[in-house]
């Protein structure tokens, strides 16, 4: 399964995105991928890696890439939660609940963006997420995020 985080908003203090899950498309008349919307993300400030800007810990968003996805026990948050693999400099990136930029720390939070610089109820897409993921591994499929 392949989650798809395109960053809409690269605002100062905050970041603003769109996760989507690419699924397959099969008929007799057309193959390919159609990318569905889950919910919107809110991660901390986007820097330009790519320029030479510094990450600052807790309060830069990952650099743009494809990460695997695995569920973890989370010790921080006493729960199973997406945890983000391979992320250079980066550790623990976690897709977990939370409503402003605070909440991040460095993280990917979901839920509705309907204030700006703000993601609110999180914890349902939180477990829409987690489900979708657990779904993949059940089918015995890797999961990956590609953020853009």
């Amino acid at each position: 399964m392949e989650l798809v985080l395109k960053r809409i908003a690269k605002k100062k203090g905050y970041t603003i995105g769109k996760l989507y899950v690419k699924q397959p498309v099969i008929d007799e008349y057309l193959s390919g991928e159609k990318s569905i919307y889950i919910c919107d993300t809110l991660e901390p400030q986007w820097r330009d890696y790519a320029r030479g800007a510094r990450k600052i810990k807790g309060k830069s968003a990952i650099p743009e890439g494809r990460y695997a996805v695995v569920i973890t026990h989370s010790s921080k948050f006493k729960e199973w939660l997406p945890l983000l693999l391979g992320i250079l400099n980066f550790s623990d990136v976690r897709i977990h609940a939370g409503n402003t930029v605070e909440d991040t720390q460095g993280c990917i939070l979901v839920g509705e963006n309907k204030e700006v610089g703000k993601v609110f109820n999180s914890r349902k897409y939180v477990k829409i997420v987690k489900q979708k993921i657990v779904e993949a591994k059940d089918k015995g499929e890797g999961v990956w995020i590609e953020i853009r």
